[in-house]
């Protein structure tokens, strides 16, 4: 009983230091948290050596001819990447169209939010890429009706936290197994504007595999699934931090699906987008879950 209670305990202590640190971080400049979040992931790359090892290991398997010494600074360069997103995460609220301007690149989003404008449903796909939780917010920005799918997680604090953040610019977060879920994902469908989900991971539920940097990945595809029933509208998205802290929005050219697509084709095309960004960035992806796992 132990280790479930030392576990336990941990997890309260990081969710209370998260709202004292939620307390702060939109109250100071985002250069300021920045160097926060960045001396937070050094503290990480000494601290965490399970999750550091582990990711060490994934990205051996994505880039099996880097170096040691390449891999180390990926991964170390992660943790940077982490602990800024962290801070921008809890920055967020004081986020507004006027701030999207002076942070924040947007490239190739003007046709999505066409297709909303005609009155169309867009389901939105990306990974754990950059800081995923800035590009919500910069999406949603533009006043269009926007939810977002996520994994529940099993502190009812963080939850919270993330939901508010969320809440705060417009977004409505969909917990994947609750019981209002069905008829929320089904209620977001048929209205204009755009549900998002990340299927970058490995996660309970209805998958399928598909390859991702050229080994198979067990892959949620419901998503896919819904997008062949309902004939919407599928577009994938992306965000990386430049080296001046600008947020860079790159969207895909939108593309529709009908009843004869096969929902694993969609999947493993969207997949292979993912996979072209974290190419693009390895840094800013979270190597630490374990992507090519067998389930039992």
């Amino acid at each position: 009983m132990a280790g479930p209670r030392l576990r336990a305990f941990r997890t309260r202590a990081v969710v209370r230091v998260l709202l004292v640190l939620a307390a702060i971080g939109r109250r100071i400049p985002l250069r300021v948290g920045r160097a926060f979040g960045r001396a937070l992931g050094t503290l990480a790359w000494h601290v965490v050596r399970r999750e550091r090892h582990k990711a060490l290991r994934n990205i051996a398997i994505a880039f099996p001819g880097w170096t040691a010494e390449q891999r180390e600074r990926a991964i170390r360069a992660m943790f940077h990447h982490l602990g800024m997103s962290l801070f921008e995460v809890l920055w967020l609220p004081n986020f507004n169209p006027r701030r999207r301007e002076a942070t924040t690149v947007v490239e190739g989003l003007e046709p999505v939010l066409e297709l909303m404008d005609e009155g169309r449903t867009v389901m939105a796909f990306t990974g754990h890429c950059g800081n995923w939780e800035w590009l919500a917010t910069t999406v949603a920005s533009y006043g269009r009706p926007l939810a977002a799918m996520q994994r529940e997680r099993d502190e009812p604090e963080m939850n919270e936290l993330i939901t508010r953040i969320r809440a705060s610019s417009g977004i409505q977060t969909i917990d994947r197994g609750s019981s209002g879920a069905g008829r929320d994902i089904i209620q977001a469908l048929r209205r204009p504007g755009m549900i998002a989900f990340l299927i970058d991971q490995n996660i309970r539920a209805e998958s399928a595999k598909v390859p991702f940097f050229g080994r198979p990945a067990l892959t949620p595809i419901g998503p896919g699934k819904l997008a062949v029933r309902m004939e919407v509208t599928c577009v994938s998205m992306f965000i990386e931090r430049k080296a001046d802290g600008t947020q860079h929005v790159r969207v895909n050219e939108p593309f529709a699906v009908t009843r004869d697509d096969d929902p694993l084709d969609v999947t493993a095309r969207i997949t292979r987008e993912i996979e072209d960004q974290v190419r693009r960035v390895p840094e800013q992806w979270v190597w630490m879950h374990d992507r090519w796992r067998e389930r039992r």
